[in-house]
Parts: C-alpha cells; structure tokens; sequence
C-alpha cells in the first residue's frame, strides 16, 4: 500500500466503521431500558428494530446511486447525519412514532455506511478476503465496546442510558467530520466511472450472473440471523431468566468480541487457506453453535454458545462479498442490488421473532431463527459448489 492516498482511506473506512458498529449494534444493547421507560411491548419493538433494518435496506440502494447525482462525498454526508439525528430522538421520543423514526433513523445511516466502506475498500483491493474481514472486525470492535459503555454508564442506575444517547450523539457527529476527511479519487475517474455506468454492462447486466442470485440469498439469509440473534438476543435472556440481567447485558459484548476474533482469524487464514474451504466451515458453525445456545438451561453452555456462534457468523459476511467483488467492481449497481435484496431478511426476521414472542414466548421467537441458520447453510454450500465449477 504505497499509494498515501489508499493509506489515508484504508485507515479512515476502518475508524468510521468501527464507530458506525457502536452506532449501529448500539440498538439491541438500547431496547430493553427504552422497552421499560415507554412501555413497550414484544410485537411493537420487533417492529422498530425491523424498521432499523427498512432504512438500512433503503439507504442500502440509494447510497449506491445518488453519488452518480450529486458525488460521494456529499452523498454520504447526507445519510450519514441520520445517527446523531436518531439518537437526539430517542431522548426526546416518549412518542412511539418519534421512537419508530429514530430506529428507521439509525438504519439509513448504517445501509449507507456499509454501502459506502465496502465499495471504496473492494475498489482498492478488489476480491481480497482479508481486506473486508479487517474492516468488518473493526465493526465488530465498536459493536464490542459500547455495550460496556452502556454498562459503565448505566451501572445500577437504569434510566442512566439517557447519558449512552448523548455519547452517541457526539460519536455520530465525529463520523461525519471523519467521512469528510478521507480523500475522493480524482473528478476526471469519477465522471469516467459516471459515463461507464450509462452502458448496459455498467448498469443491468449483473442480473445475468447466476452469482449474484446465490450471493445475495445466502447473504439474505445470514442477515435474518444476524439481526435477529443481534436485536433479541438480550432481551431473551434478561426475560427468561436464564442470565442475571447485567451478565445478560454483557452477553452482546461477549458475542462481539468473538466476531472481531473470528474476523480477524478468517482475515488471516484467507491468505493461506481457499475461501472456499473456509466458508462451509462457518456456515455448519454457525448451525451447531445457536442449536447450543437456544438449547441450553445454565450459564457455561449458553456461553459456549454465544462465543462459538459469534466466531463461526463472524467472517461469512465478508467472505460471501469477496465471492462476488469482480462483479461488485465490473457492474456500477450490483453492490447496491446486492445490498437492497439480503436487506430484506434483516427486515422479516426481527418481526417474525417479535410476533412469535408475544403469541408463543421468547423461547419460540428466538429459536425461530434457526430455520434461516439452515437454509443459509444450503445457500454457502451451493456457492462454493458453484464457485469451485465455474
């Protein structure tokens, strides 16, 4: 990395993504003291995390197109000063329909952030796993931190999380002033990238690629697993009483944690082991590892649980991406695309656990994501099958 400018890009996407994990997984850590301030039910916070997952998948697609209008920089500016916005909200959100935009809020920022970082990071090292495993370990590092934040602030003081909104605040604004800062390629290479994408081959023609089907439903279907582990998880705990409430708190960090590991681990193996071979690995993990986790009575299992399912989740996101950065580089929409579609299972799943928990318990809601966890097997199987042929 010779190139000062690639330098100064690869270290200001990896700071802003780590901020962007506090600001993003920051929700599930947040919902149990917002669900006891408001009053909230089951079926109404299931709507709101989903309702992060809507304005993630919506800022997922525009993000990759408005810069074509009105350039990158501006355009991730734009979504980015969603997250202070959102959390300025939710001190002031005793109205659900505030509280409801605030999530929505938090999600158009994060879809644009993700869109933002992974492109300018595929662009630069296009196809190399380790590259987008580092950048989504330095996520997993602010997704770790800040429920020990939360819990430094809090301590016994419950209605203490007001001060965590505020320290989100001045970090969303922080995020805006560093994505201003890392450096644009040259105007004349962008309007040649503008004037490529008027071309069939720049727009469209990924839809061709069997691909992009299989990459974007495996990716659909680890992201129902994801958020839907990521948003309820504490929640499970804390109301079945499986955990003591402030261990049940910590469970988010302990989780985090073991994905920054396991990123960082499947960063370095994919400099010596196939991609191909590393990835059915993680997707049987991840079965095996949340079947311990909703099956388990007593803490040293459930821990077990956690730590192998956020080790075996933590590089499929990146790895599944890798798969398909020639394409995400040759066709100007694909990522956009991409994004947008494996959104929606971000989207259904928080809801489906949130219906499930009021109509049959917790227990049921949760254990319902290990139906996606199989079928998302099935799809990275079918990937590296087809990878390996092709």
């Amino acid at each position: 990395m010779e190139d000062k400018s690639k330098r100064i890009q690869f270290v200001l996407c990896y700071a802003v993504f780590l901020a962007n994990g506090m600001l993003a997984l920051s929700i599930g850590s947040l919902l149990p003291f917002l669900r006891d301030a408001h009053g909230l039910d089951y079926a109404f916070c299931g709507l709101i995390v989903s309702l992060h997952s809507v304005g993630n998948l919506l800022s997922g697609f525009f993000a990759g197109a408005l810069p074509m209008v009105i350039g990158r920089k501006k355009s991730i500016l734009l979504f980015e000063i969603f997250f202070p916005l959102s959390f300025l909200l939710m001190l002031v959100g005793a109205n659900r329909f505030l509280l409801a935009f605030s999530f929505f809020a938090t999600g158009i920022a994060r879809g644009a952030s993700s869109n933002y970082c992974n492109t300018k990071i595929n662009s630069i090292a296009t196809g190399m796993a380790w590259a987008l495993n580092c950048l989504h370990a330095s996520f997993a590092v602010g997704a770790f931190v800040f429920p020990l934040i939360l819990m430094l602030i809090t301590r016994t003081q419950s209605e203490n999380w007001v001060y965590a909104c505020g320290f989100l605040v001045v970090l969303g604004v922080l995020t805006c002033i560093m994505y201003y800062l890392i450096p644009e390629e040259p105007e004349n290479e962008k309007a040649a990238k503008r004037q490529s994408s008027t071309g069939q081959e720049g727009t469209f023609g990924f839809l061709r690629e069997p691909l992009f089907y299989i990459c974007t439903a495996t990716l659909f279907f680890y992201l129902c697993a994801e958020q839907g582990v990521i948003g309820w998880m504490i929640t499970y705990f804390k109301d079945t009483g499986l955990l003591p409430p402030n261990l049940a708190q910590v469970t988010a960090s302990i989780l985090w944690v073991m994905i920054l590991c396991g990123r960082l681990t499947t960063a370095w193996l994919s400099t010596r082991v196939k991609k191909e071979n590393l990835l059915p690995a993680m997707g049987v993990g991840i079965v095996l590892f949340f079947i311990v986790l909703i099956t388990s009575k007593s803490t040293a299992p459930i821990m077990a649980g956690i730590m192998g399912f956020g080790f075996s989740m933590a590089g499929i996101y990146a790895t599944t991406v890798s798969f398909a950065g020639n394409l995400i580089k040759k066709y100007s929409l694909a990522w956009s695309f991409i994004l947008t579609i494996a959104s929606f299972g971000s989207i259904i799943m928080p809801s489906i656990v949130g219906v499930l928990a009021g109509s049959f318990g917790i227990a049921t809601g949760l254990g319902s994501i290990a139906i996606a966890l199989i079928i998302d097997m099935v799809c990275i199987m079918t990937l590296v099958r087809f990878v390996k042929k092709h």
